[in-house]
């Protein structure tokens, strides 16, 4: 039966979500409050990457946490604030790191990213969008031992759950990068990773959708919620009120702000992440993560993007100078003949990631209302997930068999 849909987010997550709840015969509206050309989902490394199946609530993540509060260029920076519901998340995120959960979680990580990865080709194909697909795969480039212990360990544990990844040394690095000066002992080699230009997809995305007759709302605001026996009537955004059978809640970082409306208390901050872009040619050829500075390289069409950083301090777009120039500083440490100018680092841009306590994203209906769907908090693994949600939502809005179990992603799962 079809519906009428508002799909509240023009991100990957929404988008994803309008192309198969379209498929599906329903007349979708996708709304958002930008002008949906920039964010998250334009400046990700464009990973597609099953070998993350690692989450960001790990053991010792919270402690190195604590330590990198003084250090403003750190990989991971989190602003402590007196705030209700940072507390509440940081609570819930120290809950979760530990080993038992990292354990619970990597192989469920692991369907949901594969799943999206052939998701993403499929689209790609079926609607002629050219996203720069490529099937290189990933390093995690290392310049310690025991930063290369870890990520050789991650490495079989990838193994275990079907993954294809091995251990290269330095020579076989060169070997597989020759135009390229690279400072490492050895890297992890995740060939099961793919990754794209993000934009590019985005754009292609949008079009087929507009051609598919999807209605779209640009620089438009939700303000409130008409509930009524916990079913949503109606929403108000700043310009007009919206009736609609279904709703979906892809709002990224903002969702939690929306979904309290409800009642529903979903835990989530913004993590905030950079991106630099330089057109020169680089030699780079294969997507890296400097393991040690958690930045990651990417080869994209046109231009190699070097992004990176988690910084946890509230919902803002402001642009820390320290942590582009960390990124720029490590990019240098392992590509010594690569030096970002001063004008790329000035044109850097960032985004902000909606992170779960638990590294995991809320995909589903929470008990507190009937008609809407949420599909947010993936974290860093937004781009690589952001296909198979789609098609979950569509799944559980159109009373299907679903791809994948989404208990794991239940929205009010308790930490």
């Amino acid at each position: 039966m079809s519906k009428n849909i508002v799909v509240i987010g023009g991100g990957i997550m929404g988008l994803s979500s309008a192309y198969y709840l379209q498929n599906e015969g329903h007349q979708v509206t996708v709304i958002d409050q930008s002008n949906m050309d920039a964010g998250a989902s334009y400046v990700n490394a464009g990973y597609l990457s099953p070998s993350h199946i690692i989450p960001l609530s790990a053991p010792g993540v919270m402690r190195k946490g604590i330590k990198w509060m003084f250090d403003k260029s750190s990989p991971l920076y989190i602003k402590p604030r007196l705030d209700s519901d940072f507390l509440r998340w940081t609570l819930a995120f120290n809950k979760s790191c530990n080993k038992n959960h990292v354990e619970k979680a990597a192989p469920v990580i692991k369907d949901i990213a594969v799943l999206s990865q052939d998701l993403y080709r499929d689209i790609s194909e079926r609607e002629n969008i050219d996203s720069h697909y490529v099937t290189k795969g990933l390093f995690m480039l290392c310049q310690t031992e025991k930063a290369l212990e870890t990520e050789v360990n991650i490495a079989h544990y990838a193994n275990k759950l079907g993954l294809e990844a091995r251990e290269v040394s330095a020579t076989e690095i060169k070997k597989l990068e020759p135009n390229v000066e690279i400072n490492a002992i050895g890297a992890a080699y995740f060939k099961c990773d793919h990754h794209t230009t993000p934009h590019e997809f985005m754009t292609g995305l949008k079009d087929v959708l507009k051609n598919k007759g999807v209605q779209f709302y640009a620089n438009e605001r939700v303000v409130d919620l008409e509930v009524k026996n916990c079913i949503i009537q109606s929403i108000k955004t700043d310009k007009q009120l919206i009736e609609a059978d279904e709703f979906v809640l892809a709002a990224g970082s903002w969702s939690n702000m929306l979904s309290k409306k409800l009642g529903i208390k979903l835990l989530l901050q913004a993590g905030k992440g950079y991106r630099v872009n330089s057109e020169r040619e680089t030699g780079i050829t294969i997507p890296a993560i400097l393991a040690e500075a958690k930045v990651a390289i990417t080869p994209m069409n046109g231009f190699t993007r070097f992004a990176g950083t988690m910084e946890i301090a509230g919902i803002n777009q402001n642009i820390n100078k320290v942590r582009v120039e960390a990124i720029a500083n490590a990019a240098k440490r392992y590509y010594p003949n690569i030096d970002l100018t001063e004008e790329e680092k000035n044109n850097a841009a960032c985004g902000l990631r909606p992170v779960s306590p638990d590294g995991l994203p809320y995909i589903g209906k929470s008990k507190k209302c009937n008609n809407l769907t949420i599909a947010a908090g993936h974290a860093m693994m937004g781009w690589s997930m952001a296909t198979a949600t789609g098609k979950l939502v569509s799944e559980i809005i159109s009373e299907q068999n679903l791809s994948l179990d989404i208990n794991p992603f239940h929205p009010d799962r308790k930490f």
